[in-house]
């Protein structure tokens, strides 16, 4: 089952090739709360509410009404972060930004090896924790055809195609798992590069998530595509892979680890978690341009996620002393 949130209000269920609205649904943050008051599975709740008229899903997409699948109300209460070095092959992107000298290995390496040493415990047991890093509050959450606005002063804006999950936190401070959906982890690698310790400030950009939100379990193998057009041509181009089968943590150890924080169970609080990828053009040199568009699709997740790249006016915030 995949979920869609329209700007406005309203919700599009589709199963297969059958898109409809969702009878009385205002929002899939809704809807989740419903599942976790009546303790329903959210699957459930959905059929509940029966079928309404149908949709077409790409025609609302082009026409700009579908949005990130969950928002909170107030954006302060919906934390956006996610997990580096979570995937096979990942390291080797980011051990080329940071090495100095070919005979060590860089801290990002040997976080990766950490990872494929003990990412994926045995049940019962703890595995070791990932690298995790903070995006910012849901004012960076960014829905599909919404520009990444990069700040004026970043080095660079690029891509980072990954899968993302949502969660919403109980009234008991429990985690319950929304869904899946397609995420760009924004980011300014040039930065990163410059000194790993400057990864925190690289971070912290928009991300994109939708169209779809994928309702279940999530496929052990995803295969998907990242590209980027410039002037409707495809200037870059490359398959990226998800799922457990081609990571180095399970899914369950990477939310352990955020959710361990007493911070991040906080009761109605709204968290969108990204789970790192393998896959990015700064890698293979590619220098991104205001307009250039951003496109991640996997076949799981139905609809593309598209973003125009913007450039934001030129700030210089003063403190004021009271």
């Amino acid at each position: 089952m995949h979920l869609s949130q329209l700007i406005g209000g309203g919700v599009v269920v589709r199963s297969g090739s059958n898109a409809r609205v969702i009878p009385g649904a205002g929002s899939i943050l809704e809807l989740a709360q419903a599942a976790i008051a009546t303790a329903k599975p959210l699957s459930e709740v959905v059929a509940g509410l029966g079928q309404g008229e149908a949709a077409d899903l790409p025609a609302l997409l082009a026409a700009g009404r579908i949005d990130c699948p969950l928002r909170h109300p107030d954006p302060a209460h919906m934390h956006v972060t996610g997990t580096g070095l979570t995937h096979l092959g990942s390291a080797s992107a980011r051990d080329a930004m940071h090495a100095t000298d070919p005979s060590k290995l860089t801290d990002s390496m040997k976080m990766f090896r950490m990872g494929i040493e003990g990412g994926k415990p045995a049940a019962g047991t703890i595995g070791v924790a990932p690298e995790w890093f903070y995006k910012g509050t849901g004012v960076f959450a960014v829905g599909p055809g919404q520009p990444l606005t990069s700040p004026s002063f970043a080095l660079d804006g690029g891509e980072e195609p990954e899968i993302a999950a949502f969660y919403l936190v109980g009234p008991d401070g429990t985690p319950n798992r929304i869904g899946f959906s397609l995420a760009n982890e924004f980011s300014d690698h040039v930065t990163e590069r410059i000194n790993y310790l400057y990864l925190a400030h690289s971070k912290l950009r928009p991300a994109s998530f939708g169209p779809e939100l994928l309702v279940g379990d999530l496929p052990q193998d995803i295969r998907g595509t990242s590209r980027i057009r410039r002037e409707g041509k495809v200037i870059w181009e490359k398959p990226f892979l998800s799922g457990e089968a081609n990571m180095s943590h399970f899914i369950s150890n990477l939310e352990h680890h955020h959710f361990k924080y007493d911070l991040f169970r906080v009761p109605g609080d709204l968290h969108v978690h990204m789970f790192g990828t393998a896959t990015l053009s700064f890698a293979d040199g590619a220098r991104t341009l205001p307009g250039d568009v951003f496109e991640i699709e996997a076949p799981d997740f139905g609809l593309p996620l598209s973003n125009p790249l913007a450039i934001a006016a030129e700030a210089n915030p003063t403190v004021r002393v009271l």
